[in-house]
């Protein structure tokens, strides 16, 4: 590829028709990623590396499970040289699916590695530096002198990889940026993207090629802009390294597999990523089957053709909400809303709003309000006999809500066709549902002069995400203002499918300030509980709705000085309560400093049975004994103002 102008905002091959945007095919032992190869899952283990009788049984288990690459971690010399007989055992056992040594601030154990392994990982943010979070200006020569230090100490392991044929993926951390990157390009995605190109260039004048790229980040906003740019990026060079991708520390059962689809699929929904890790905190063999259900949504897309886009009306490398009109409580200042779908119950009750945030108290005769309580309930041609709660909001079939046109917050939904033909309205609120065929100019200009209109934006495209996208674009070009509700509908799929495929459907529209509100309808899989917790998680998991504590936790190595899984679950039992409050759990150092940048309170393994707990990205408490640790962590949490008791106690 030869480098080339691009328009500013290009960082795919389409925005409306699927494509997978064509990388380089790189050689890893047995299999390939890029090119014309799928998309490969992988996992890394969890086990101490110089246990190699419990490395080599969790690596099986991890194949057995369709795990494509297995990485183990080499801190130091000594797990470096053990890779050797991993490696040889796994061999024996008639599997020869590749193994990647993961390295940080090791050179010496990565040189080992690649003489041994099929692919080394560095990180480019400690392979030659060290954080001390150094607040410092760089003149151009000193900056060009700490270029030309890490040269030297990086150049020996890419002649080591060329010489043995071993395949690397430089995988950027945000949370382990240099003080050099820091300093001069800041805690950004393009600070990211430069710190993946300063090792990149030393690759190449090496003639080195069989390179893997990641961008890595536990916010899933800052994630997603640092691949986009790193493709833009690299689309003006005429480069073509494929991606890696993953959202790290994503944390355990529903937040985690939310988070993750959120940053993976809206990446692969634009034909970006050529090989995908799911980061939970759970064994390695659970990480697979979620990697591989996002994987295949993608090996047969394809979709009813969408207008193409002139030009993108926003920053697709930052995060802007989309300014949008204010209608009651949706749009302008709001937080996006969500909407529950009742419409397929046989009647309408008191208790089919438990399960939605909302619990009746009779000797008190009031409702109770939860933090996750959806602000609208669509119960189409139903009708309610008692009283609803005052923050909620009732929608109907436009034919069921003419006979209660008269009740306190009922509102209408209305088709586009009835809406065109200027059927009765609400005076305050309106829904009018659409899909993208049905949109032209003189519907837009209708609901450009309707104060009372929200579009429910709906979509039967198996490229549906792309169809919502261009229709909302549409609004943007034309200055029409209109709030916006995403719904889409799912059937004859899994619980956890449906997780996984609204987190990408919707996350990716939201992550990009695309929506004010959510409605996600499933036919016939998970119930009402599961689907609004579901809602909300992806508005957490894009950071446009905080509603409950975010744990940002990772997913265990080799390298962990503690049961991650155990000490989370007894982080969350106690602090589950603390609305909006970021909780770092990191189970060693490597990216612990830096996460904590991103946490409000870090909680970090710093030796063997020994924690460091962090306000922010600041040491507040050296060798806190582990049994101590949660007790101190919540006394840390008292001591800044952000503790509140729970309900319970």
């Amino acid at each position: 590829m030869t480098a080339t102008t691009l328009a500013p905002w290009t960082y795919a091959p389409s925005l409306t028709a699927y494509r997978r945007w064509r990388t380089r095919a790189v050689r890893i032992g047995s299999i390939g990623i890029g090119g014309d190869n799928p998309i490969r899952v992988q996992s890394m283990t969890t086990t101490d590396t110089m246990d190699t009788d419990a490395t080599v049984a969790q690596s099986i288990r991890m194949i057995e499970a369709g795990c494509e690459l297995v990485r183990i971690t080499a801190p130091s010399r000594k797990e470096a040289e053990n890779l050797a007989e991993i490696r040889k055992r796994i061999r024996a056992a008639g599997f020869d699916t590749p193994l990647v040594a993961d390295i940080h601030f090791t050179p010496n154990a990565a040189e080992i590695a690649a003489r041994l392994v099929e692919k080394v990982r560095v990180n480019p943010g400690n392979y030659a530096d060290k954080k001390k979070f150094d607040v410092r200006t760089y003149s151009d020569a000193e900056y060009a002198a700490e270029l030309e230090r890490i040269r030297e100490r990086f150049t020996p392991l890419v002649r080591i990889c060329k010489e043995h044929g071993t395949a690397m993926r430089i995988g950027t951390n945000h949370g382990s940026l240099s003080d050099r990157i820091l300093n001069r390009y800041g805690d950004t995605p393009e600070g990211m993207v430069e710190s993946a190109f300063e090792f990149l260039r030393i690759c190449r004048d090496e003639d080195f090629h069989e390179i893997v790229l990641s961008m890595k980040a536990s916010n899933t906003q800052v994630m997603v802009q640092a691949y986009r740019l790193l493709v833009h990026r690299m689309m003006q060079e005429g480069w073509d390294y494929p991606l890696h991708l993953g959202v790290t520390e994503a944390g355990d059962g529903e937040d985690g597999r939310i988070k993750s689809a959120v940053g993976i699929g809206a990446l692969l929904e634009d034909g970006l990523g050529d090989t995908i890790r799911v980061s939970l905190t759970e064994e390695p063999e659970a990480e697979i089957p979620v990697a591989r259900a996002l994987a295949d949504r993608y090996t047969a897309r394809q979709g009813d053709p969408i207008p193409e886009i002139g030009e993108l009306p926003y920053d697709p490398f930052a995060h802007e909400r989309r300014h949008t009109r204010e209608v009651l409580n949706i749009g302008a200042r709001h937080v996006p809303v969500v909407m529950a779908d009742l419409s397929g119950k046989e009647k309408i009750t008191p208790a089919s709003l438990f399960s939605w945030g909302y619990a009746y108290s009779v000797p008190l005769d009031k409702w109770n309000l939860a933090d996750q309580a959806c602000d609208y309930a669509f119960i189409g041609k139903h009708r309610i006999d008692f009283e609803i709660p005052g923050t909620l909001g009732i929608v109907q079939e436009h034919a069921t809500w003419l006979l209660d046109r008269d009740k306190e917050r009922h509102y209408p939904q209305v088709s586009a066709r009835d809406y065109r033909s200027g059927v009765d309205r609400h005076p305050q609120l309106n829904f009018v549902h659409c899909t993208l065929k049905e949109v032209d100019d003189a519907f837009l200009a209708q609901m450009k002069d309707d104060p009372t209109a929200v579009l429910l934006l709906d979509t039967w495209n198996d490229h549906g995400m792309a169809e919502q996208r261009r229709l909302i674009i549409a609004l943007m070009q034309q200055g029409c203002d209109v709030p916006v509700i995403i719904g889409r509908a799912y059937g004859d799929i899994s619980e956890e499918q449906l997780q996984l495929f609204a987190a990408t459907d919707l996350g990716a529209l939201l992550l990009d300030g695309l929506g004010d509100g959510i409605f996600i309808a499933p036919e016939g899989v998970g119930s009402d509980a599961s689907v609004n917790r579901l809602a909300f998680g992806i508005l957490q998991a894009t950071r446009t709705r905080i509603s409950k504590t975010e744990y940002i936790s990772c997913p265990s190595c080799g390298r962990t000085l503690f049961d991650l899984q155990e000490t989370t679950a007894k982080i969350r039992a106690r602090t589950s309560h603390l609305k909006g409050v970021k909780i770092g759990i990191m189970g060693c150092i490597v990216n612990g400093p830096g996460e904590m940048a991103d946490a409000d309170f870090g909680y970090v393994g710093t030796g063997p049975g020994v924690i460091t707990l962090y306000r922010e990205k600041e040491v507040v408490k050296r060798n806190v004994p582990s049994e101590q640790a949660v007790d101190e962590l919540i006394a840390l949490i008292k001591e800044h103002g952000m503790w509140v008791e729970s309900v319970e106690g």
